[in-house]
């Protein structure tokens, strides 16, 4: 499953460099696919279901507190053992979104379709 960013944000903004996928933007900042991704030209979020071009600012998911992009999360499937925004977090608040609840294959599966 993907990992979400609970109202108990610092806003130290700690995770979002950790993110291998580039899938954490700070509140209120718009996000893309083709960040820290090899994507380009139409995409198809695997999680939204959007289609838009790599490079489509799309609108915030939060105004307030830092994000996750769950299209782009891949809990850091085929970069490290965990993921990594949950590591660097002080106060605990990137856990697990039961919203969005994917299998490892799934996971693999989404980080190589961001890395091809």
């Amino acid at each position: 499953m993907a990992i979400k960013i609970t109202s108990d944000c610092i806003n130290c903004g700690a995770c979002e460099p950790e993110c291998p996928n580039g899938a954490i933007f700070a509140g209120g900042d718009n996000w893309n696919f083709a960040y820290k991704t090899s994507l380009s030209g139409s995409v198809t979020g695997k999680n939204s279901g959007i289609s838009v071009d790599a490079d489509a600012e799309n609108a915030p998911i939060a105004d307030d507190i830092y994000y996750i992009s769950t299209d782009k999360c891949t809990e850091c499937v085929g970069f490290h053992e965990e993921p990594q925004c949950a590591s660097v977090c002080p106060v605990d608040c990137c856990v697990a979104d039961e919203d969005n609840v994917e299998s490892k294959e799934e996971l693999e599966a989404k980080k190589n379709s961001l890395h091809p």
